[in-house]
């Protein structure tokens, strides 16, 4: 587990924004999980937490983090000028900028993350799911997008650990 006390400004800041959208380590474990399960049959929660820690302490990744949940926010606040507002807010399906900076986390661990990004953002289980949901009068349209990412990104760092620790043996 990563000491807290060790952790930057910028990755405390990062971390205490996903929190406070609702989101935590587990729920992205637990994406991580969904996308690693079938293929480690020793896989649990634990190592998957560990790896979604080790893609929150990537500065790139807490920028991104950073960024894009202001920008929810301050559509959540109607604070944007039009026609970015209605944009974030509707999270337009040809907006685009939502994925292109969850594609900027997604690539720290190699272009697998890309395959488990695409697949995760389709099939939108655990906490994705609850992050779509445009009723709550929430806007996540970064957020959701964000949580895919680091699920993705983990679950790659997990997939090359698995692989170099298979060629080890």
């Amino acid at each position: 587990m990563i000491n807290l006390a060790k952790t930057s400004e910028l990755e405390k800041k990062a971390r205490d924004l996903i929190s406070n959208r609702g989101v935590t380590i587990d729920h992205i474990a637990e994406l991580v999980y969904y996308l690693q399960s079938a293929y480690h049959s020793d896989l649990d929660l634990d190592l998957c937490r560990e790896n979604v820690e080790k893609v929150l302490a990537k500065r790139e990744v807490q920028n991104a983090i950073i960024t894009g949940i202001q920008l929810d926010i301050l559509a959540e606040k109607k604070q944007l000028e039009e026609p970015l507002q209605e944009i974030i807010e509707k999270d337009e399906g040809l907006y685009g900028i939502d994925e292109v900076i969850a594609l900027s986390i997604v690539n720290v661990y190699g272009s697998i993350g890309f395959t488990n990004y695409g697949y995760i953002d389709k099939q939108k289980p655990g906490i994705l799911k609850r992050l779509n949901d445009k009723s709550t009068g929430e806007v996540h349209t970064f957020l959701d997008d964000i949580i895919g990412a680091i699920a993705a990104a983990a679950s790659s760092r997990l997939a090359h650990t698995y692989a170099e620790e298979m060629e080890n043996d």
